[in-house]
């Protein structure tokens, strides 16, 4: 990679830092990159899933093409990380990356149009709203891959903590689903002092809460990993007076759609169950918000191969142990044949310190520009690889 796209790359991501948007209100990131890949030489498709857009780019006359995903949504974070390209919408900031993401996307874009020889096509996807796990599925039910047709589609993710410029991936499971829960328990409330003319939802609230973790611990197969975390519980009661109700909200993580309809299905027995023994009511509501990101082997393959090109084999590490964030990367899985994989932001330092990163969703998050030539030089190198010219097959 030579050092323009490099400084181009971190110039404009300086910009999109400056310019967040959330969810599907992405405007301002996705005008500027859709004038930025116009002025590469790209071909713009803009409104897809409502703010996405996909830019292409054809060389020779294979009938292959491969896309590269970018996500562009930042989250609904106040910024404190004192920098001087610091966003300009308040309430907004790019504390996960997403304008790293774009930046390196953008970088290999440039890369591509000017230096890099391939035949096929390539398609750039740049999506909204990827923290609520909406944007990609959005992007597929408005015809994404109807109208965009390809084998592959290939992503990257920073993570502070890893190796700085270092490829991570897998086979298989790479990142968790997300499902989210919650169960309302509907008694009798009444006096504080009368606990006799009552029936309590805080007591069966608190014994479902405690039995929620034996799903884990003698439901689930030792060797799975399952996450079950009730991180609210509400009532409409008051200090002196026992509630009505009780509202028990939480999360779970999971890597198998079996393991997701198992702990779906534990929930509600338990909830019924603790209910009934106490002459209450119980309603779940069960939402499944992400899917698990499951890489394909043989696009795994191909990601490592061109990382080990582009990085060296020590930079490389594709069986890495997979994690229980959840990302909506796994909606273009399921479509077709992909690969995610983490690429390595350095330290996590107090306050996003030089050399190192703040953790991922932290106010003071701020990407690590040291590592976008890496996210590029893999990019460019897959491309090469899966589009080496003089291919037909």
């Amino acid at each position: 990679m030579t050092s323009e796209h490099h400084d181009l790359a971190a110039g404009w991501r300086r910009q999109l830092h400056q310019i967040p948007g959330t969810e599907f209100d992405v405007a301002e990131a996705a005008d500027f990159v859709a004038r930025t890949c116009t002025d590469l030489g790209w071909e713009i498709t803009t409104g897809i899933g409502g703010s996405g857009l996909v830019a292409s780019l054809t060389r020779g006359t294979s009938p292959r093409a491969i896309a590269l995903r970018a996500d562009m949504d930042g989250l609904p974070i106040a910024e404190h990380t004192g920098v001087d390209y610091a966003s300009k919408n308040p309430g907004a900031m790019h504390a996960c990356g997403h304008d790293g993401h774009m930046a390196m996307v953008l970088g290999a874009a440039s890369a591509l149009a000017k230096d890099v020889a391939f035949d096929g096509t390539i398609h750039l996807i740049f999506q909204p709203a990827e923290e609520p796990g909406t944007g990609a599925e959005a992007m597929i039910a408005d015809g994404l891959f109807d109208r965009f047709p390809t084998e592959e589609v290939y992503g990257l993710h920073n993570i502070p903590g890893l190796p700085a410029g270092e490829i991570h991936t897998r086979p298989g499971p790479l990142m968790a689903a997300e499902d989210n829960f919650e169960i309302r328990i509907t008694g009798r409330g009444g006096h504080a002092s009368a606990p006799h003319f009552v029936i309590d939802p805080m007591v069966i609230g608190a014994e479902i809460v405690l039995s929620l973790q034996t799903i884990v611990a003698r439901n689930v197969d030792p060797l799975d990993s399952v996450v079950v975390s009730c991180t609210e519980l509400t009532t409409d009661g008051a200090r002196n007076a026992i509630a009505d109700q009780v509202v028990i909200r939480g999360d779970a993580r999971t890597f198998t759609d079996a393991d997701s309809s198992l702990v779906e299905t534990r929930i509600r027995e338990i909830a019924e169950g603790a209910a009934l023994a106490h002459r209450a009511s119980s309603e779940v509501i069960y939402t499944r918000v992400f899917r698990p990101t499951v890489n394909d082997a043989d696009c795994v393959a191909h990601a490592a191969a061109a990382a080990e090109t582009a990085l060296g084999a020590d930079k490389v590490d594709a069986a890495c142990r997979p994690i229980t964030a959840s990302e909506d990367f796994a909606a273009y899985a399921r479509a077709v044949p992909a690969c995610f994989a983490f690429l390595g932001a350095g330290e996590i330092t107090e306050g996003g310190a030089a050399g190192g990163t703040a953790p991922l969703h932290s106010r003071a998050f701020d990407f690590n520009d040291a590592i976008l030539g890496a996210g590029i030089d893999f990019f460019t190198a897959l491309v090469t690889s899966r589009l080496p010219e003089g291919n037909r097959s």
